[in-house]
């Protein structure tokens, strides 16, 4: 990752005039639906018209409005197959079509003055990179600064400027002017943008997978943990990304999710004990890592999961590199990429996302646009565009979910009294509030009651509400973290046999945990003071055993 300290505009007409369009802004009604979403998919591939169908179908996109194309099978296409194959057929198809109609307008504004639709969907097989032109020259080049002097960029980011035709330029960024808008219904074609995120992933039923976990999460709502990864910089050129990272924590925090901020520099180790997982974002891994490489994890239907680096999205259809298609992979519903080198400062701003999307209640189309301080640039933008998780109240949805009998209705007193700690509320009265919902004996709230009552030093009445979560918890990443909780008091507090019993249970249950030998190193001492002489010499060569290997000297 490459620092940039202030991404420089291309000076041009097409976009120097761009806060006219202020003066034009299309508002749309609320509750958008499937006619205000155009498809694309390669028309070479049935797996990409598969996904553009399915897609197609469950949102009710007019099929007028699914338009597939002769498009390389590669991910990578030319500035100029670009052009012929895509853009200039996809805007004729338009226009003849009446889905788009031009008109004469001031040079500075787009030529576009109405548009069915208001998002573009690329499907899995439609390329995802366009390859640098070494040999594009345009007017005024010299003038972009030299280490963003080149085309190369997301097919989709470029798509993006579409209603500017031919007029869009490519050498360089174009300055994002609705980067940080808190009204996303801006973000509109006849406005100069057409926001563009694809059905993609490692496999055409992962792409599928995309919108059906949008449309779970809409139904249900999109619940779980908070999760947030930093590398505790405070200052440098790297800062930035921490700063967003911490930012977003903060906001997770008081909006009521249950959140974790880890500011050490390394990630999340394998064996962290993650679960409910609603939120991800972190850096800064090459490939995925950490806790995040583990076979499974538990992702919530609706999650979205981010990690900052400058190449996340290089090999987006690989499960097992990079990180956008493994975490796609393993579950995640929405996320955001790179597929080059963007410089720290035009990556997208996930403080922004994260308040626009969950906050603000936003689409995600609307989420990761107004995220982008640069377009024409390396980002791509995984998901469905409508999806919108945060569009109804909380207080209706788990009155919808309580009548339902749904026990997702828990998450909801977990946010609330999460809101009231995060407002300065006294903990007996976070408690009572606890202890007289009706999802009192869920065990997401049993969990929270667990961890006040150690902030009280109430320790025996932790225990056994630790005890209660482990038999009633479905969820294998919090029995781990409970059964750590327990093992850890037990061995301060005692009995040490229990204590004992509770590490033992993550060995025997967890036999893939690896990081066996933190288990070893804490079950050490317990046997060494109960005793248990033979337990003692076993635990310590495990211990040994697994130390890691120092290369020899030559």
């Amino acid at each position: 990752m490459t620092t940039q300290n202030c991404p420089p505009s291309r000076p041009r007409t097409v976009l120097c005039a761009l806060l006219l369009l202020w003066l034009c802004i299309q508002t749309l009604p609320a509750g958008e639906n499937g006619g205000d979403v155009l498809v694309i998919y390669n028309s070479r591939s049935e797996e990409s018209k598969g996904v553009a169908e399915h897609y197609a179908k469950l949102r009710k996109v007019p099929a007028n409005q699914v338009l597939g194309f002769d498009l390389p099978t590669t991910d990578t296409i030319s500035r100029e197959d670009y052009l012929k194959q895509l853009q200039h057929p996809l805007a004729m198809k338009l226009v003849e079509s009446k889905l788009w109609v031009m008109g004469d307008r001031d040079p500075s504004l787009p030529p576009l003055i109405y548009s069915k639709f208001r998002y573009a969907v690329t499907c899995y097989g439609v390329p995802f990179r366009v390859a640098q032109d070494p040999a594009l020259k345009e007017g005024n080049m010299e003038k972009v600064v030299e280490n963003l002097r080149h085309s190369g960029c997301s097919v989709d980011s470029q798509l993006s400027l579409l209603p500017w035709g031919d007029r869009a330029p490519w050498i360089g960024v174009v300055n994002n002017i609705f980067y940080g808008v808190t009204n996303g219904l801006y973000i509109h074609p006849t406005n100069g943008v057409l926001p563009v995120t694809r059905l993609d992933g490692p496999s055409a039923t992962i792409a599928k997978g995309l919108v059906n976990k949008a449309l779970e999460a809409e139904t249900n709502g999109l619940w779980g943990r908070a999760y947030f990864d930093g590398r505790g910089l405070t200052n440098g050129p790297y800062a930035l990304g921490d700063e967003w990272i911490r930012n977003t924590a903060r906001v997770s925090r008081q909006l009521g999710f249950e959140t974790v901020l880890d500011e050490q520099e390394a990630l999340f180790a394998p064996g962290y004990p993650l679960s409910h997982i609603a939120f991800y974002a972190g850096w800064y891994s090459q490939d995925v890592s950490g806790a995040f490489a583990q076979p499974q994890i538990e992702f919530m239907p609706g999650a979205f999961a981010y990690h900052l680096h400058s190449f996340s999205a290089q090999f987006l259809r690989d499960a097992s590199t990079r990180w956008v298609g493994p975490l796609l992979a393993k579950g995640a519903t929405i996320t955001l990429g790179c597929v080059d080198e963007p410089f720290l400062a035009l990556t997208p701003d996930i403080n922004t996302f994260f308040g626009r999307l969950v906050y603000f209640g936003n689409t995600f189309g609307e989420a990761a646009y107004v995220c982008q301080l640069a377009l024409s640039w390396q980002t791509t933008a995984i998901g469905d565009p409508l999806y919108q998780p945060f569009g109804r109240k909380t207080t209706e949805l788990e009155k919808e979910l309580a009548a339902r009998g749904n026990p997702l209705v828990a998450w909801g007193n977990l946010m609330e009294a999460n809101q009231n700690i995060a407002a300065g509320a006294d903990r007996a009265t976070v408690m009572r509030f606890l202890q007289k919902s009706e999802s009192r004996h869920s065990p997401i709230l049993q969990e929270k009651v667990a961890e006040i009552l150690i902030e009280q030093k109430r320790f025996n009445l932790s225990i056994e509400t630790y005890e209660e979560v482990l038999k009633r918890t479905e969820s294998r990443g919090q029995r781990l973290r409970v059964l750590f909780a327990l093992g850890d008091l037990r061995a301060t507090y005692g009995p040490d046999a229990k204590a004992l019993d509770a590490y033992q249970a993550i060995l025997k249950d967890y036999p893939d945990y690896p990081e066996k030998r933190l288990l070893y190193h804490k079950l050490i001492p317990i046997a060494r003071r109960l005793g248990k002489k033979e337990d003692e010499k076993r635990y310590t060569q495990e211990f040994e055993r697994l130390a890691p290997k120092i290369p020899a000297q030559k």
